[in-house]
């Protein structure tokens, strides 16, 4: 096999997972980064079994993670208002799906895979402006006037893709209806808190409440809302008043309002998605997690699908030298998955926020059910990115 490139633009969780792989079987890669800094966007990430497994088994990442995240004791969902407990399942996480799913700040993630990586072929400061792929090679064109060459350059960049928008030609980000404002809480703050080992979902009419634990104790929560459609600024994230947050929730459970008024909360995120793609490849350019499908967060799934597409698309480039065909197999094993996950997160957050009455009531009873996990959650994080192939008919969306 001939030594060629590989520029994986974007050091996110995605990126750094598939440049672990990909210089793990010996191929050589490169990873351009734009900030000066590693750091995500948003504070904290759940990681589920269908993600966690790959940090352990591939990379040998359990001594170094366990430390810094919390394993998560089971999944609760509750009436927002009145914190009545509607079903809590999972008990026996780890052993049903062979990994943990567990909490963690996204600093500390990155942290980990960056040492993973040995620091190799890391380069900060480099914000991709343009793509020449007329010639022998890739050439990619940053801000800071320098370039690079590559054979094959992965896109990985995130829901605000650079990479995506040079292969589409424009922008097709799409509001969800639904914008969110997030902070972590000290566990000193959560007197109220009930179950805090769980992750939970507190749901109501038009709102709903995710909170789980991170390592060291700490709360990652996640308020979400309807909001006007279209978005009334031409920017993701925008300021707010100090305390705008909480008018929605005044009336919900002690333990919400302890949660969401612990921090400050000085922004609010619109929840963007983006549209399918037939491909996702162009010339010798592909795209990877957000960058390929950007999800919208109430299935906590966008780092998890990201590590899966990292996981198959180096499990098809590594042992041949025809990436085209790599990339189509990796396309093929990951459309169908992605695009039925998509739908899901979106579709979760109509159920959450179902008004009072018959249909909320049907709700809380599946939700209530014993087999919940089983009908709605056991195809996402029973999934094996490497082994199994996705049944485009099976699935379920509520939750």
């Amino acid at each position: 096999m001939t030594s060629r490139r590989i520029a994986v633009v974007g050091a996110g969780i995605g990126g750094l997972t598939l440049a672990i792989e990909l210089r793990r079987r010996g191929l050589d890669v490169e990873v351009y980064e734009a900030t000066e800094e590693l750091r995500e966007v948003g504070a904290a990430v759940a990681l589920s079994a269908n993600a966690t497994r790959f940090f352990l088994e591939r990379f040998g990442l359990e001594e170094r993670l366990s430390p810094r995240w919390a394993e998560v004791e089971a999944l609760a969902f509750r009436d927002g208002r009145d914190g009545r407990l509607i079903g809590r399942h999972g008990t026996d996480y780890r052993e049903r799906f062979g990994a943990p799913y567990a909490g963690i700040h996204r600093a500390e993630l990155q942290q980990v895979l960056a040492g993973a990586l040995g620091g190799e072929g890391l380069h900060l400061r480099k914000r991709l402006v343009g793509i020449d792929d007329d010639g022998a090679s890739a050439v990619l064109r940053f801000e800071d006037g320098g370039t690079a060459e590559a054979d094959l350059v992965v896109g990985a960049d995130g829901a605000r893709s650079t990479t995506r928008r040079l292969l589409l030609g424009y922008d097709d980000a799409v509001y969800s209806g639904t914008s969110a404002s997030r902070g972590i809480v000290p566990p000193r703050a959560l007197s109220e808190l009930p179950d805090p080992g769980a992750i939970q979902f507190w749901m109501g009419p038009g709102a709903h409440l995710l909170h789980y634990p991170l390592g060291g104790g700490d709360h990652n929560f996640f308020l979400v809302e309807r909001s006007p459609a279209p978005w009334p600024h031409e920017r993701w994230v925008v300021p707010v008043e100090p305390d705008s947050h909480l008018e929605r929730f005044r009336d919900w459970h002690p333990a919400v309002r302890q949660m969401v008024s612990a921090v400050p909360v000085t922004q609010r995120w619109a929840l963007f998605h983006r549209p399918p793609l037939g491909r996702w490849s162009r010339g010798r350019l592909t795209l990877l997690g957000d960058a390929a499908h950007a999800l919208v967060p109430h299935h906590g799934q966008g780092a998890n699908q990201s590590i899966e597409d990292a996981i198959v698309l180096a499990d098809q480039l590594a042992g041949t030298d025809d990436w085209d065909a790599a990339r189509e197999r990796y396309e093929r094993l990951r459309r169908g998955r992605t695009r039925k996950v998509q739908h899901a997160s979106i579709t979760t957050a109509d159920v959450l926020h179902l008004p009072d009455g018959r249909r909320a009531d049907e709700r809380n009873a599946r939700l209530g059910h014993p087999g919940a996990v089983d009908r709605h959650l056991a195809w996402i994080h029973g999934f094996r990115a490497d082994v199994d192939v996705p049944d485009e008919a099976g699935g379920g969306t509520w939750l």
